[in-house]
């Protein structure tokens, strides 16, 4: 288990990254090399703002889940995903400003929980551009051996 530094929660007291028995730390510019890291976690007990934790290496299967619950989890998803369409429709009827703004931010949170449901009950999401970009490059840089019709037909279905 290699450890990870959180930029975002560093406060730049960088002592933690001198108790490094391995090396594994650059005090230059506060990057953890993951291949020399040995996993004694002396970085993450000296942070103090708790920006440095350990990552597995490798994660654990997914759990199985019985029919009811992905039938449940759906449902549920179902109803995130009506919410976030009168939350839509609000933000666009509205008059008033907070008014809207509050919709729009029910409507987006109501849009991530259903995405979260969703993944969590087996489903894959694939629905940003970054992923309909990726498709396009394999489509077009493709090995002739490459199954181009699956890409194509994830392609139609985003």
């Amino acid at each position: 288990m290699p450890a990870y530094r959180n930029i975002r929660l560093c406060s730049k007291d960088c002592m933690c990254l001198y108790v490094c028995p391995s090396g594994a730390t650059d005090t230059e510019n506060s990057v953890i090399d993951v291949t020399k890291c040995v996993s004694c976690m002396a970085c993450v007990n000296a942070c103090p703002s708790r920006a440095i934790s350990m990552i597995p290496s490798q994660y654990p299967p997914q759990q199985p889940k019985e029919e009811a619950v992905i039938v449940a989890q759906h449902m549920l998803a179902i109803s995130k995903v009506k919410q976030e369409q009168i939350a839509d429709a609000v933000a666009v009827s509205s008059a008033g400003a907070v008014t809207r703004q509050f919709a729009k931010a029910v409507a987006k949170s109501n849009r991530l929980m259903a995405e979260d449901i969703l993944r969590e009950a087996g489903y894959m999401l694939p629905q940003s551009d970054e992923v309909r970009k990726l498709l396009k490059a394999i489509l077009t840089n493709a090995a002739p051996d490459f199954p181009k019709d699956a890409a194509q037909l994830l392609l139609s279905k985003l």
